[in-house]
């Protein structure tokens, strides 16, 4: 007979298992592809949000001109104490300096830069961190995608210094699965992609309908939930890629990790009971959005699974051993279409370890997902070795 507590373990890991096996079956369909003929497509305008990025922002807004010389680039120096403003001038960019200590965080940065060119007319926005490169057809994907009427588009976003650590290593397989997978299997199987903060275009008429005035740590999770709310797709474009720099180790890490899947704890916890609400309802396309909200950090919803696995009960050991085999499926398969390097197959030897320092991370997480958090830059490996 189960326990209450098996119950409840099994009802905090069933959503998640389904939401990975049917994204992971999605995700290994064939990448969808604009519809239309070739064309101009609208003019894009690119806005970098950047917070103390001095020593990056060069480079981000030099990928961008390179990706289209004639797309204008705008760089929200929000609360900026540094050199972030003049470099991205001295790069070319059009620059807004942003100054709120009550309205701090990306969200109200979007928010400024968008209600700006709304009224300037402009066709459509990109959204590019301040420590990203893009790829160079990184522009002409995302036109072609909202030329062919999409809403709003996400593109694969990865990481640029995978092999600076051993944990810049597993995020890179994590994003391969977080960020290109299952973007890919909500796509392929006519949902929702997903907005992921870094590599998305909005059209001037979606932002008109849903204002970006979503202000969390994860802003780029709670809008996308009223996109969709709001009956609009994000699309995703599987040709082409941004990439950003993530902390090698240390503080850094553990401040970015936490802020993260504390705010994602946080949303759950807030906005769950209102889509489940509206599922019953009949709403049928929040169901998606509802189960990939519930699923755990992978590290979490993996020790869960284990634990009912030495449960001794037929159904818990069935639900648990299903769920890791979807697991291993759905990271596997990440490999696969994210084609992933050698490095990162021989990365998951220290996958363990990673969870255990996930696990470790869990009060910390809890505590972020209490309340909201600031914009407080990541430390990288650069400020420790140019301190």
């Amino acid at each position: 007979m189960l326990t209450l507590l098996t119950v409840l373990v099994v009802a905090a890991v069933l959503p998640g298992s389904i939401e990975l096996l049917v994204v992971t079956l999605g995700g290994l369909l064939p990448a969808r592809k604009p519809a239309g003929g070739p064309g101009q497509g609208p003019d894009l305008t690119a806005v970098v949000p950047a917070h103390d990025e001095e020593d990056g922002i060069e480079a981000c807004v030099e990928s961008l001109f390179a990706s289209d010389p004639q797309m204008p680039v705008v760089v929200v120096a929000d609360n900026c104490t540094d050199d972030t403003a003049s470099r991205a001038r001295s790069a070319g960019a059009r620059v807004l300096e942003r100054f709120d200590d009550e309205h701090r965080g990306k969200g109200f940065a979007l928010d400024h830069a968008f209600r700006i060119l709304l009224e300037e007319d402009v066709e459509a926005v990109v959204v590019v961190d301040a420590d990203t490169l893009v790829d160079v057809g990184f522009a002409p994907s995302m036109r072609a995608w909202l030329r062919s009427g999409a809403d709003a588009v996400q593109c694969r976003y990865g990481v640029l210094n995978a092999g600076d650590s051993l944990r810049t290593r597993l995020m890179n397989v994590a994003l391969l699965a977080f960020n290109v997978l299952r973007p890919r299997g909500r796509a392929a199987l006519g949902a929702s992609a997903g907005i992921y903060g870094n590599g998305f275009a909005l059209t001037a008429e979606t932002l008109r309908e849903v204002p970006y005035d979503a202000t969390s740590v994860v802003e780029d999770l709670e809008y996308h939930l009223r996109l969709v709310r709001a009956g609009r797709l994000v699309r995703f474009a599987d040709d082409t890629e941004v990439r950003a720099l993530m902390p090698t180790g240390g503080k850094g890490v553990e401040t970015q990790r936490s802020r993260w899947e504390g705010g994602r704890m946080r949303m759950l916890r807030e906005r769950a009971p209102g889509l489940l609400g509206e599922v019953l309802r009949g709403r049928l396309r929040l169901l998606e959005p509802l189960l990939e909200l519930m699923l755990l950090p992978l590290a979490m919803h993996v020790t869960l699974l284990l634990a009912l696995v030495g449960i001794p009960d037929a159904t818990a050991r069935w639900v648990g051993a299903i769920g890791l085999g979807t697991v291993v499926l759905h990271v596997f398969s990440a490999l696969v279409v994210g084609r992933a390097s050698r490095a990162d197959v021989l990365a998951l030897l220290a996958a363990p370890f990673y969870i255990a320092w996930k696990i470790g991370r869990v009060p910390a997480i809890l505590a972020a997902s209490r309340g909201n958090t600031s914009w407080v830059r990541t430390e990288r490996e650069t400020d420790r070795t140019s301190s």
